[in-house]
């Protein structure tokens, strides 16, 4: 039964047509083999389903590596406002006061040490 009343485009589908569950169905599986990212797993995950002799074998591999700093980092402890320095910034505040403490602890460590 059709009725007169109205324009005819409102009573078309038109884009309002609804995707086959069978397409849904297959881009899921399409999306499945990307869903994994490369070391995605974190080393401290209590619900990860490595196994016990995998998470040992990491641990073997970790303490074969040797635990190299950064040139900021090194810089960082010998003077806190070297990082910015370097990148051609004014030091932050917190960072002049960091150093200001740290001279500071120095010269008392030396008065200590000679007195």
């Amino acid at each position: 039964m059709s009725s007169n009343v109205g324009n005819s485009q409102v009573y078309e589908d038109g884009d309002q047509k609804n995707v086959p569950r069978s397409e849904i169905e297959q881009e899921k599986k399409d999306k499945r083999f990307h869903e994994g990212k490369e070391n995605s797993h974190k080393a401290n995950d209590s619900k990860d389903q490595r196994s016990i002799a995998n998470k040992l074998a990491r641990e073997e591999k970790r303490e074969n590596e040797s635990d190299e700093e950064s040139e900021e980092t090194k810089a960082l402890k010998k003077d806190p406002t070297l990082p910015a320095k370097m990148h051609g910034n004014k030091p932050s505040r917190g960072a002049e006061i960091d150093a200001e403490i740290q001279a500071e602890e120095e010269e008392e460590l030396r008065r200590k040490g000679k007195a």
